[in-house]
């Protein structure tokens, strides 16, 4: 909750004024945590992309963790083959940007490689702050709490290595002004 009113909101709000600003895109949702899963397929349905917004929550993932390489590499095998070959494509990640397998980097290379450009929002402090799902406050095998912090560096490799941009969202803006002028720039 470094981020207010929680990292969640903020991320919930980001995506749904995305969807709501889009017009002839098509859009899909990944969740993730130590899995990945995609929650809506690549469609041009903006009511159910925004119905399956609404519901995201860190409980769809019954893994908890943070594995960027998978959601990457489950985002990247979403797009369709016709899609790969006459329309910019892009992977909105949204995430605090810490890795616990650090595979990241790896799926970056293979999206760059398919003319997918990754734009990373990052939300959450460098300082960090615990982790709490429901009432309940997150803890190691040693019985810490656990504190996720912000990991801009990593963050920005992954945007740069696929030339898209990184973002860090704040208590005053999620930074999709930004993100959407440079999906905007791409496009053209």
């Amino acid at each position: 909750e470094d981020v207010e009113p929680s990292r969640m909101e903020r991320t919930r709000y980001a995506l749904m004024r995305l969807v709501e600003g889009m017009k002839e895109d098509r859009v899909g949702v990944v969740a993730f945590a130590d899995e990945a899963e995609v929650i809506l397929p690549i469609t041009s349905d903006y009511k159910m992309a925004q119905a399956k917004v609404r519901s995201l929550s860190p409980a769809l993932i019954a893994r908890q963790g943070t594995d960027l390489g998978e959601a990457l590499e489950v985002a990247l095998l979403s797009f369709s083959e016709s899609s790969l070959s006459n329309r910019s494509r892009v992977i909105l990640l949204v995430t605090d940007g810490e890795d616990h397998d650090e595979n990241a980097l790896e799926a970056a290379k293979r999206a760059a490689q398919m003319g997918v450009t990754i734009c990373c929002i990052g939300i959450g402090t460098p300082e960090g702050a615990p982790i709490r799902i429901g009432n309940e406050f997150i803890r190691d095998e040693e019985g810490e709490m656990v504190v996720s912090k912000l990991d801009e560096k990593t963050l920005e490799e992954i945007a740069l290595t696929t030339g898209g941009a990184y973002i860090r969202a704040d208590n005053r803006t999620v930074g999709l002004q930004e993100i959407i002028e440079q999906i905007n720039a791409t496009e053209k």
